[in-house]
């Protein structure tokens, strides 16, 4: 059984960071390609970024870039999110998704979703 599964949210102060991981069981992360998505109360899931499962590309939208970085570690299975100066547009449920496809922002292309976890950023 494929299964993502999302941890490291909570509430933060604007300013602070969090450590997003998903982990993936049933299959190889490294065989496809992880992006993160977020969706606000009210608003539709959104992308935020990826990293390919060839080559290990990565991207960003330009809300979180400079400000995120996506990793990966093959031994665990697992890849990060790593989110630094955090805003509070930054509130959020964030999902992990995985595609065999290329990286992509097109979330059609993902089968495989992880249950979300919540990001709250407030003073």
């Amino acid at each position: 059984q494929l299964q993502l599964v999302e941890s490291g949210g909570g509430l933060v102060q604007p300013g602070g960071s969090l450590r997003l991981s998903c982990a993936a069981s049933g299959f190889t992360l490294d065989d496809y390609s992880i992006g993160w998505f977020r969706q606000a109360p009210g608003k539709e899931r959104e992308g935020v970024s990826y990293i390919s499962n060839r080559g290990g590309n990565t991207a960003y939208k330009d809300l979180v870039k400079g400000r995120f970085t996506i990793s990966r570690d093959n031994a665990k299975n697992t890849v990060y999110l790593q989110m630094n100066s955090l805003k509070p547009e930054d509130t959020a449920v964030y999902y992990c998704a995985a595609t065999t496809y290329y990286g992509s922002y097109y979330q059609g292309w993902y089968a495989y979703w992880g249950q979300g976890t919540q990001v709250t950023v407030s003073s």
